[in-house]
């Protein structure tokens, strides 16, 4: 006898949708994973500038109701190599990492030749982007048989984002350098944290906030890594872990 008006349910089946196009399919398989750090602002600032002239000496706020020179020249390894060359080469390398993880990347200063803005100018740019995360990438000049790294922020706090933010990327910038294979410092901070109250970049932050010393410039091994493409580059992977760590967690 013919059925008609019906339809025989057959279990385990479900009913069928609407057709899957073949736009549709090719969507589902082009589509490219989110990036880690997608719709993240990272503030990188390479220390110091590649020139000096006499506004660097004029006074700018620290902060905590005194008063600091605008910008300083750093320091350099014995054979010359400068400070703000280190840090301009290794933020550019560290800016293409943080990039191809899908950060937007604001720099401080935008050339190793120029006069760069002073200190608070520095800390006033990062907190108008609303950076998510702030570095200030450094190097240290301290006695030849010292060495190591060490990681300040602002203590003690003078705002919220200084007391925990910061402190908490702090800490995890301190634990990726250390699973990167540098060591902590031997002779400032305590396990490669420096809690600073002098730092006027970190005490006029509103946004998470850390300045890195990558090592001393003075010691012969540590000079010999960072006047090397090769630990320039490591070093750019280390601080690229530390910000992905703290941004992610």
């Amino acid at each position: 006898m013919a059925l008609s008006g019906c339809t025989i349910p057959v279990d385990g089946v479900a009913s069928a949708g609407p057709p899957v196009t073949s736009a549709a399919r090719a969507a589902a398989v082009t589509e490219p994973p989110q990036l880690p750090l997608a719709g993240r602002t990272v503030f990188l600032d390479p220390g110091h500038s590649g020139s000096q002239d006499a506004a660097m000496t004029a006074p700018v706020p620290t902060g905590r109701g005194d008063t600091k020179d605008c910008q300083t020249t750093g320091t350099a390894t014995d054979a010359g190599y400068p400070e703000h060359t280190l840090t301009w080469q290794v933020t550019g390398l560290l800016r293409t990492e943080l990039e191809e993880l899908g950060a937007r990347v604001l720099l401080s200063r935008t050339d190793d030749a120029s006069v760069g803005s002073c200190v608070d100018e520095r800390a006033a740019a990062a907190n108008a982007a609303a950076a998510d995360a702030v570095v200030a990438v450094h190097a240290d000049g301290a006695g030849p048989d010292q060495h190591g790294f060490h990681v300040c922020y602002s203590a003690p706090p003078l705002n919220d984002v200084q007391a925990g933010p910061s402190v908490t990327f702090a800490t995890a910038m301190r634990d990726a350098l250390v699973e990167r294979g540098l060591t902590p410092s031997t002779y400032a901070g305590s396990g490669g944290l420096q809690p600073r109250a002098d730092l006027a970049g970190l005490n006029l932050a509103e946004r998470p906030s850390i300045l890195v010393e990558l090592g001393n410039m003075r010691n012969a091994d540590e000079a010999r890594q960072m006047t090397d493409e090769g630990g320039r580059a490591r070093y750019a992977t280390a601080l690229a872990q530390g910000i992905s760590r703290y941004l992610v967690s």
